[in-house]
C-alpha cells in the first residue's frame, strides 16, 4: 500500500470523526476533502462508508453503559421500549425518502458548489434557530414522546442534502421542538447508530463488487482515525453546550462555504464538477 494513499486515509478518517457528530456536515467535508486530495470515484465512496463504522463505534463506547443497560431493561421497561421505539421513529422518514430520492439528489447535489451553498444556508438557520427565544419543555432523552420523534426524524431527513449536517438538522431541529441543547445532541448521538448502520450495510452491498482485500490497511486506519477523532468530537461538543450555544458553528460553515465559493469563481481552486 503507497504511503501517500495510507496519508490520505488517515486525513478523511479525521474530517469524518470530527464532522460526524458536529453540526457541520460530515458528507459535505469529505466531498470537499476528497476532491481537494483527488481521491474520488467510486473506490472513494465505498471507503467513506466504511469509515463511518469508525464514528459509530466510538458513539457506541462512549455510551456503552446506557446502551447495554437500555437493552437489558426492553422487556419489561417502558422507557427502555419507548427509547427504541423512538429512535425507529425517528429513523424512517430519512430511510424512506432516501431510498425513494436518494439517486437524484445524489446525481444532482453531490458537487462542491451546491455543498458550499448549503454550508451557508444551514448556517444562516441555526442563527435564526439560536436568536429565537427557546422554550425548553424536554430535558433529557427518557423525556421524548413518539410524536417528538417524528418530528426530530422528518428534520434529520433534511440531511440528504450534503452540506445539511444529519446531526445539525436533528439537534436545531430538536431546539425548535422544545428540547433542551444536550437532549437534542444526545438523541442526535443515538439516532446516528440505527441511520449509519443502516445506510452504510445497504451502500456496501451495492457496491459489495468494489470491496477488495488489498484496501484492508487503507480501511483499517481510516476507521481508526475516524473512531478517536469522533470519540474527542462528541466528549468536546457536550462539554462545549453545557454553556455556549451553536452560533459558532453557523459562522464556521458560512465562512467556509464562501472560502469554496470565490476560491472556485476566482480559480484558485479546482473544487471539479459543478464549480
Amino acid at each position: 500500500m503507497e504511503t501517500a494513499l495510507l496519508i490520505k486515509a488517515l486525513i478523511l478518517g479525521v474530517v469524518e470523526g470530527l464532522t460526524e457528530f458536529l453540526p457541520i456536515s460530515s458528507t459535505g467535508h469529505l466531498i470537499l476533502t476528497e476532491q481537494l486530495l483527488g481521491f474520488n470515484g467510486e473506490r472513494a465512496h465505498v471507503f467513506a462508508i466504511v469509515i463511518q463504522m469508525g464514528a459509530i463505534l466510538a458513539v457506541c463506547w462512549e455510551y456503552r453503559y446506557r446502551l447495554a443497560q437500555t437493552i437489558s431493561e426492553v422487556r419489561y421497561k417502558p422507557d427502555a421500549q419507548r427509547f427504541f421505539l423512538n429512535l425507529a421513529i425517528a429513523f424512517l422518514p430519512l430511510a424512506i425518502l432516501g431510498l425513494l430520492f436518494g439517486r437524484q439528489i445524489k446525481n444532482a447535489l453531490f458537487h462542491p458548489v451546491p455543498v458550499a451553498i448549503a454550508f451557508i444556508v444551514g448556517g444562516i438557520v441555526i442563527l435564526w434557530a439560536e436568536r429565537r427565544r427557546h422554550r425548553i419543555r424536554i430535558q433529557s432523552v427518557d423525556d421524548i414522546s413518539p410524536v417528538d420523534a417524528v418530528k426530530l426524524g422528518i428534520a434529520q431527513a433534511f440531511a440528504l442534502i450534503p452540506g445539511t449536517s444529519r446531526a445539525g438538522a436533528t439537534i436545531i431541529g430538536g431546539l425548535l421542538f422544545g428540547l433542551s441543547r444536550k437532549a437534542a445532541t444526545e438523541f442526535s448521538f443515538f439516532l446516528a447508530i440505527p441511520t449509519l448502520l443502516a445506510a452504510g450495510m445497504y451502500e456496501l452491498v451495492k457496491y459489495r463488487s468494489l470491496l477488495s482485500a488489498e484496501d484492508m490497511d487503507l480501511f483499517a486506519v481510516g476507521i481508526v482515525a475516524a473512531f478517536v477523532s469522533a470519540m474527542l468530537a462528541v466528549r468536546g461538543l457536550l462539554r462545549y453546550i453545557s454553556t455556549h450555544d451553536f452560533t459558532v458553528f453557523a459562522w464556521y460553515r458560512i465562512a467556509f462555504g464562501v472560502v469554496v465559493l470565490a476560491t472556485g469563481h476566482f480559480g484558485l481552486i479546482d473544487w471539479g464538477a459543478g464549480a
